[in-house]
């Protein structure tokens, strides 16, 4: 089992939300399917397993609360944990990311140029499908998908798996 993947895909994105949104003191919870809990954890995901993760995160990220969810799992992190994590550094990348696709105006130019400060490994295809212009992955774990919405970059990111799962 790969806790510690899990661990690092959660606490990504409470600071991509954070990030996004401010942080205000608050528990938050966050939907997984539960074929992308399997790539995470590297095993099927259960209650068992995920009593098992919620006690390997305790020390850091509190108690963590689970639903059952249409296949998959709602994961509720405390306001612990959110403190947690707000209190994380090293994401300088994707701060600068968040930050640059909030503003109106930012070309594709300006978005990769901040992936390319970040890496000098990355990959870059165009994809062009109904959903996305390029994808983009080598400057962290991630797949990042991007758009260009007339004047607006939009991205979303994928672990690998879940990118490949989708079939773009």
């Amino acid at each position: 089992m790969n806790y510690s993947r899990l661990e690092k895909n959660l606490t990504d994105n409470i600071k991509e939300a954070q990030l996004k949104l401010g942080y205000d003191s608050r528990p938050m919870s966050f939907n997984y399917i539960a074929k992308s809990l399997t790539h995470l954890l590297g095993v099927e995901c259960t209650e068992k397993v995920l009593a098992d993760f919620a006690e390997y995160v305790s020390s850091r990220l509190g108690k963590l609360d689970f639903k059952a969810i249409r296949d998959g799992w709602c994961i509720t992190v405390s306001v612990e944990g959110t403190a947690y994590v707000n209190n994380l550094t090293g994401y300088d990348f994707l701060t600068e990311l968040v930050n640059a696709v909030r503003e109106h105006g930012t070309s594709m130019e300006q978005v990769l140029d901040i992936f390319r400060k970040y890496s000098e490994n990355l990959t870059i295809k165009e994809i062009r499908n109904d959903e996305f212009d390029l994808l983009v992955y080598g400057v962290d774990e991630y797949y990042y998908c991007l758009t260009d919405e007339c004047c607006h970059v939009t991205y979303h990111r994928f672990i690998r798996e879940d990118y490949e799962d989708l079939g773009f």
